[in-house]
């Protein structure tokens, strides 16, 4: 077990009985967002990258242009 782990027991260990179902709520809220979060995260990036792509398209910026100017800048052109 984690130190925050520990502490977070010794917390719930001094509550009243009456506030425990309060906290095993919360606790199955915060595990039920989790994914939702990542989700989200990934639905984001995913509609970002692709509006990225689309502007380079409408640029005629290809693949290649961008590896060439990627070497540049490794190598401190």
């Amino acid at each position: 077990m984690t130190n925050l782990e520990q502490t977070i027991m010794l917390e719930i260990s001094t509550l009243p009985e009456r506030r425990l179902a309060d906290v095993l709520a919360f606790v199955r809220y915060l595990k039920l967002s989790i994914p939702t979060e990542e989700k989200d995260l990934e639905e984001r990036f995913d509609k970002a990258l692709k509006s990225i792509r689309d502007r380079a398209k409408e640029m005629n910026i290809t693949d290649e242009d961008i590896e060439a100017e990627i070497r540049a800048v490794r190598d401190g052109k």
